[in-house]
């Protein structure tokens, strides 16, 4: 067994996929229409999707508002410089909700970042 994906619902599909491209460097792998459900599927990803885990961005044509909710956490990704990462992400106009630097107890140095509908992503530097 192995995890696929991960879906988050979307407000506005373009501008998520160019966030994921441009911010986070990831490639869009797959985007295709379903009219009979009336969404959207988006594939963001490092690798193909038949090599491992991929984001699934959803978008629903009704144009829904969603509520993150209380039970989601965040979507985890490593980074070579966490600093130069988290100006890249303020320099396109998003937000750091936590700076980079270590995590309490550990040496681990992580950030948290929010996508354009909120969603948290930490940010794991690995040399």
């Amino acid at each position: 067994m192995k995890i696929l994906h991960t879906m988050i619902r979307v407000e506005d599909l373009d501008r998520s996929i160019k966030f994921y491209q441009e911010v986070l460097n990831m490639r869009l792998l797959k985007r295709k229409d379903y009219p009979h459900g009336e969404f959207t599927l988006a594939f963001m990803g490092y690798q193909e999707i038949s090599d491992g885990p991929t984001l699934e961005l959803t978008y629903n044509w009704d144009k829904r508002k969603y509520d993150i909710g209380s039970g989601y956490g965040h979507i985890a990704i490593s980074v070579i410089n966490i600093y130069e990462m988290c100006e890249k992400v303020v320099k396109a106009g998003f937000t750091v909700s936590r700076a980079p630097g270590p995590m309490k107890g550990s040496t681990s140095i992580l950030a948290f970042i929010e996508d354009p509908d909120g969603y948290k992503i930490e940010l794991i530097e690995r040399k």
